[in-house]
């Protein structure tokens, strides 16, 4: 496929698969165009008739069949001429493996000429030297073109050779079409051209291109501006569906602070309404797989029209446009006639609203309510405009004003009063203490996601906590040291971009992060052999390079070098790539995670369940196993990070488990309990206080323990948009980073308790 807006070159047409039949996957063969503009070989469409009909394999239009048979659809004159220079180039007699001289039994009789060493680019033969030199020399032929026959097999003269080529007419063999009857529509020969059309208007195929060419590059400019507002109603679309994404992390995180900040009786509340929100973003996702999918066969029909045309126009002979102006010409206007999207279906943003009568057991204190998106301004702003954010923000302002003088009744969204709550204990009051960090009052909003009491607005769809409930299992009660509290680290979302890159031949298969200068990420892509710089907004930074034949799977920084494992060895390579030593490991492990130290001057490395520790200059400093040698030949390590006290987290897939220890070796701390769900411990990283994220892929869940092991809960689940999270780092200590499967890295803040 060509790019829009390109003319594609001679060589490309030959090379590509253009001149394969997508039905036999074989060289086109007789070829036959159908009205949208799709060629095959005559046969294949015959087997493809059906009552009459036939439906285009790519495109899937259904055309009915000509009473005279798939024969009577329009011939390719244009993949003909095509076709036979690919023919000539690559066919012909040969002998001894040698092709043979045309010109040979003609003149002497002999029943095979002699090996050819030469070709007439008019005639279309192959000669030998001595019938090349006659050839060069007889009064009829002087003016042909004869060239090197090694060179026009090896393409040299595919230009000149397509400058020769002439349509001949099915009718009279061995003569060239010339003419263009008006009246008819017909492309004529000398012959065709005494009778029946002797007495119609007939131009020359040069003037009578000149005069059509114009309308169906009209045709074509109007069709490649549709594709453009095709196209935009695409990405529009996908952004749509980005910001339903971002929101409903939002809206994930606001739910799971206001459940924490209440007794833990409201849990079941807080889980249905996750499990609504949950059922909403699939059902919009659904919807918009479904409208892409439209848009993106409506966008590739059209395409491959204006690709099709586009190759007439630049490649295809003054008979072979015309044969196919009208096919063309119709298709075109079809295309451009055809209702094309206006824009993308809003969608419905879920809103969060925190009502009053919180120790109401009969009180479904979460619910969701969904607005449809404001289209923006130029400046930014939504339809409500500056004069709708200051009533707004002057509502917030004296809603807020009246909570905080105490006597004053607060207010509903049009300035009446509200309901008065019953007098119930607050949380304050019945001893439970608020988390400090939720500075979100009733009736403010924040990122879009709307905490409020009192009056709803009538525009809102409102939906009670009575959805389905999860299809995965929460994790366990808290540990002691926060039982009764609620409080832990909590995400906020920061920001998300994809890490394949133009130059990448394959999707991207992240299998090692770590930080990489100040707000900056180097990115292990096992898949494309390479190591990727990202800054932690996601801007490109190139790649450092790595040893021929590498596929880096885990990295991390050590001052100005970089470790990185690949296969069995362990590498330290300066930024420029340059290797300052690479070691060998153990062969028993098929991959081996590696972590810097918090002194930056060591690299830690997983061996077959121990772990090993190498300074800068690739001397083993120390090696030990977790729980010492009554534990040898029980561990696996496959994940390992280290904290900033000092100590080793690692993930142990033999015994399942997280493993906390310090330097020595000693085991301070190791979970195994049901917060795993049954999986694997995946990915570990390590905030500065010491707090640890655990990577649970199979349930698409980060989950936090404490510093020496304990699990407190879950941080990131699939309403934080995780899809198969596979490895994540640390950055600064309080950005968490974590990639996907598909390639994506989504960045969180990390929200500490007292922060």
């Amino acid at each position: 496929m060509f790019s829009q807006g390109s003319s594609p070159s001679l060589l490309e047409a030959l090379s590509s698969d253009f001149l394969a039949c997508k039905i036999c996957l074989e060289q086109l063969h007789t070829p036959k165009t159908l009205p949208c503009l799709h060629t095959y070989c005559q046969d294949c469409l015959a087997q493809l008739a059906d009552g009459g009909h036939v439906r285009c394999p790519e495109c899937r239009e259904t055309v009915p069949v000509p009473p005279a048979g798939v024969a009577a659809f329009k011939t390719n004159f244009f993949v003909n001429g095509l076709l036979d220079l690919v023919k000539a180039r690559a066919c012909g007699d040969l002998r001894a493996g040698k092709p043979a001289c045309a010109l040979c039994p003609l003149v002497g009789g002999t029943s095979a000429g002699g090996p050819a060493t030469a070709r007439c680019l008019d005639c279309a033969d192959d000669l030998c030297q001595a019938c090349a030199d006659g050839h060069r020399c007889t009064r009829q032929t002087h003016s042909h073109r004869v060239v090197d026959l090694v060179g026009y097999r090896a393409g040299w003269y595919d230009e000149e050779a397509r400058e020769r080529q002439a349509a001949q007419c099915p009718q009279h063999p061995g003569e060239a079409l010339r003419f263009l009857c008006q009246p008819c529509s017909q492309l004529l020969c000398r012959e065709c051209r005494l009778d029946p059309h002797l007495d119609h208007p007939c131009l020359p195929l040069a003037e009578a291109v000149r005069a059509r060419r114009p309308g169906l590059e009209e045709l074509l400019a109007g069709v490649d501006s549709s594709l453009v507002e095709l196209e935009a109603t695409r990405v529009a679309e996908k952004e749509a569906l980005t910001r339903l994404r971002e929101q409903a992390a939002r809206v994930g995180t606001q739910v799971e602070e206001a459940a924490e900040g209440v007794l833990r009786a409201l849990l079941a509340q807080k889980q249905e309404v996750l499990g609504q929100l949950r059922a909403h973003v699939e059902a919009a996702e659904e919807a918009a797989r479904e409208r892409l999918a439209k848009l993106e066969g409506r966008e590739q029909v059209a395409r491959a029209a204006a690709a099709f045309a586009r190759r007439v126009l630049s490649l295809g002979r003054e008979a072979e446009i015309l044969s196919l102006e009208g096919a063309i010409a119709q298709r075109l206007r079809q295309l451009q006639s055809s209702p094309w999207t206006p824009g993308p279906v809003p969608c419905l943003l879920p809103q969060l609203e925190l009502y009053p009568g919180l120790l109401d057991k009969n009180c479904h204190l979460l619910q969701l309510s969904f607005e449809e998106e404001q289209p923006l301004q130029e400046d930014g702003r939504g339809a409500a405009g500056p004069q709708g954010e200051e009533e707004t923000q002057s509502q917030r302002e004296h809603g807020a004003k009246a909570e905080r003088q105490g006597g004053g009744q607060p207010q509903g969204k049009d300035g009446a009063p509200a309901p008065k709550e019953d007098k119930a204990k607050t949380p304050q009051e019945d001893g439970a203490q608020a988390p400090k960090g939720d500075s979100t009052q009733p009736g403010q909003e924040e990122g879009g996601v709307q905490v409020e009491r009192g009056c709803r607005s009538n525009k809102k769809r409102k939906f009670k906590g009575r959805g389905k409930s999860m299809s995965r299992e929460p994790s366990p009660a808290l540990g002691p040291n926060l039982e009764g509290s609620g409080l832990l680290p909590r995400p906020i979302f920061f920001c998300s971009f994809p890490t394949r890159m133009p130059g990448d031949r394959r999707s991207p298969r992240i299998t090692g992060l770590c930080p990489f200068g100040p707000r900056e990420i180097l990115v292990a892509d096992e898949q494309n052999r390479a190591l990727k710089r990202f800054s932690l907004n996601g801007d490109y930074k190139g790649t450092v390079p790595v040893p021929e034949g590498c596929s880096p799977c885990s990295v991390a920084a050590l001052q100005s070098t970089v470790a990185f494992s690949a296969g069995a060895r362990l590498y330290l390579i300066s930024p420029d790539g340059e290797v300052q030593w690479r070691r060998a490991l153990s062969l028993t492990q098929a991959s081996h995670a590696v972590a810097a130290l918090p002194s930056g001057d060591r690299v830690a490395v997983s061996v077959a369940g121990h772990v090993e520790v190498y300074n800068m200059e690739g001397s083993l400093a120390t090696r030990f196993i977790p729980g010492g040698k009554a534990s040898r030949g029980q561990r696996a390590l496959v994940f390992l990070t280290t904290s900033p006290q000092g100590n080793f987290v690692g993930s142990d897939w033999q015994q399942n488990s997280v493993v906390v220890c310090d330097g020595l070796g000693q085991v301070i701390g190791e979970y195994k309990g049901p917060g795993l769900h049954g999986c694997q411990p995946g990915s570990l990283s390590v905030d500065k206080k010491g707090y640890i994220f655990l990577t649970l892929r199979e349930v698409n869940k980060v989950v936090i323990l404490d510093p020496k092991g304990s699990l407190l809960g879950d941080f990131l689940t699939a309403y934080h948009g995780l899809e198969k999270p596979r490895v994540t780092t640390m950055v600064d200590g309080r950005y968490l980073v974590v990639s996907l499967s598909n390639g994506t890295i989504h960045v969180f803040r990390v929200r500490s308790p007292d922060n």
